[in-house]
């Protein structure tokens, strides 16, 4: 007669070494996804903008009231909260990948755009906060990356439907260009309200599995936290600002400090850490969540790969920044004039 109380150990111990096999290969999976992890090639040539290293900078004067006036006023967003949002997805293009029309929206930006007959379309991709190319609402942000073309179209409100895209403003990049700080022109917005580009401002999984990340990052702040009407160098716009003339004005580059203890922060957001002492953060639109990272839909490092999520910066504070030096402020009038 057969023993249950074995044949339920050995059962036992059968699920155990199943259960054990499948954790070593999630292990090994991970562990060759961040071996392979590459950072993220320059978008633009060397010489751009955001990848220019900052730590010499000189502080702003007002450094210091334009800090603790964020610090009074409930800082990022979301409170204290230095949190990170992975909702923006960066799509890669070539020449097979598959095109399709595009036309202007029905608030069409004319001025501030650029208007293509068509545009790339890849398979299985997707726009901000969508699992596909309709719109739900919200920003809708559409970023593809043409590196054989050296294009990078970035559009904002898109859509897909009727076998066609649409957007309110679209944006396309010349990858082989260094754009002056006046970028695209004074006054011009962009798929970002600052007229900035978004993609080179993002970091992504693979970056922080490289252990580097070599650019500068977009942030964002709350309308009634951006100073109003006014906007600075590499910004062109400003938006919609409402904040008094303490509030950090659209454009603004904000630097963590080089006496921030890094111990307080898990390897894997040391590495972004690093970023923002190097090369700091450029304020580029206005909104709740403090930071923008590429979502891992498409790289090859997965952020749980590297133990990042959206609470890993938490332990920095807004008071654990300075601002670097702010050009001369530019009056916000919306008159686009586009750069030749």
């Amino acid at each position: 007669m057969k023993n249950p109380k074995r044949i339920l150990l050995l059962a036992i111990l059968g699920v155990l070494a199943a259960f054990a096999v499948l954790t070593v290969q999630r292990y090994v999976v991970r562990a060759a996804r961040v071996q392979q992890a590459n950072a993220t090639a320059p978008y633009f040539p060397a010489g751009a903008l955001w990848t220019q290293p900052m730590q010499q900078a000189p502080v702003d004067p007002q450094s210091s009231a334009i800090i603790q006036w964020l610090a009074d006023h409930g800082a990022w967003g979301y409170g204290m909260r230095f949190q990170v949002d992975f909702s923006m997805r960066v799509l890669s293009a070539d020449a097979s990948t598959p095109r399709v029309p595009f036309h202007k929206g029905s608030t069409w930006f004319a001025a501030d755009s650029d208007a293509v007959s068509s545009i790339p379309l890849p398979r299985n991709g997707g726009l901000e906060g969508e699992n596909d190319y309709h719109c739900g609402g919200g920003d809708c942000h559409l970023i593809v990356a043409d590196r054989s073309a050296q294009k990078l179209y970035e559009a904002w409100q898109a859509n897909y439907a009727n076998g066609a895209l649409s957007a309110t403003e679209l944006t396309v990049w010349d990858l082989s260009r260094i754009y002056p700080p006046s970028g695209r022109g004074n006054q011009c917005t962009s798929a970002d309200a600052a007229g900035l580009p978004i993609a080179p401002l993002l970091f992504n999984a693979d970056e922080i599995a490289a252990g580097h990340i070599d650019h500068a990052i977009r942030f964002a702040l709350p309308n009634n936290k951006i100073r109003a009407r006014v906007f600075v160098h590499p910004a062109t716009h400003a938006g919609s600002p409402r904040g008094p003339e303490l509030a950090p004005p659209m454009g603004v580059l904000l630097r963590l400090k080089p006496d921030f203890d890094m111990s307080k922060l898990t390897p894997a957001a040391q590495v972004v850490a690093r970023a923002l002492q190097k090369y700091g953060m450029y304020l580029s639109d206005g909104g709740n969540i403090a930071l923008t990272a590429q979502n891992d839909a498409d790289t090859n490092t997965k952020y749980s790969d590297v133990g990042f999520d959206s609470h890993s910066l938490f332990p920095i504070k807004v008071t654990d920044f300075e601002v670097v030096k702010i050009p001369f402020l530019i009056s916000q009038t919306n008159d686009c004039v586009r750069n030749k």
